[in-house]
């Protein structure tokens, strides 16, 4: 194993913690969720690639705050995955590794065996190759397969930097004004027309993700 492997995550948690300690948080959508997590009820969380560098971080904050469960978290089985699945569960998330071009089935079945074991997970759509900003069909098969309903995630902050990256990769400055946003949560049916219901759920995830942006006057 590489020194940056073994290095990298724990020195990304660390930096990640101590930005968020910074961050004015503004959480919208909370509430809604309680009654999932007080009744056990597993939910697939969606956020896009470019938004997630804080999530894992506001996971752990949820679920010390707000009764909120653990969560699962899809990475993909290239060298990046392999550091961002070390990175998350310094925050206490566990990780199904595979992708759209690599193992995506598997872990596929992996996500819906852990949904219906009652667990959380968390998926990114646009992931891990884009394009930005659109929605995978993998998600819509796992809502129908499971009946777990989905919940658009999106987060924001400013001041922040957007990396030159395929997704726009946004970090958030110390002390930055912060939003995390979640939508109503929905079913996808079993006999739905999975391209309508694909572009459902990436109208909701833009929409929460402006919701966002505005919140914090992006």
């Amino acid at each position: 194993m590489s020194a940056l492997a073994l290095l990298a995550p724990p020195a990304a948690a660390l930096a990640v913690r101590a930005l968020g300690v910074t961050l004015r948080v503004t959480e919208t959508g909370v509430e809604a969720l309680r009654p999932h997590w007080a009744q056990d009820q597993p939910l697939i969380y969606a956020v896009w690639h470019g938004r997630i560098l804080m999530i894992p971080w506001l996971t752990a904050r949820l679920r010390r705050t707000r009764g909120a469960r653990a969560v699962r978290v899809l990475a993909s089985r290239s060298r990046d995955g392999e550091l961002v699945a070390r990175w998350v569960t310094r925050f206490g998330l566990s990780v199904v590794r595979g992708s759209s071009s690599r193992g995506g089935a598997e872990a596929l079945r992996s996500l819906a065996a852990s949904v219906r074991a009652g667990q959380d997970v968390a998926v990114v759509p646009d992931g891990p190759l884009g394009p930005p900003e659109r929605v995978q069909a993998g998600i819509v098969v796992l809502a129908a397969a499971t009946g777990a309903p989905i919940v658009p995630l999106a987060f924001a902050a400013r001041p922040a930097r957007r990396l030159a990256s395929w997704d726009r990769f946004q970090v958030p400055l110390p002390f930055a004004r912060a939003a995390v946003v979640f939508g109503a949560a929905a079913t996808v049916s079993r006999d739905v027309d999975r391209e309508t219901a694909r572009v459902h759920v990436e109208r909701a995830l833009h929409d929460v993700t402006e919701l966002a942006d505005r919140l914090v006057g992006s």
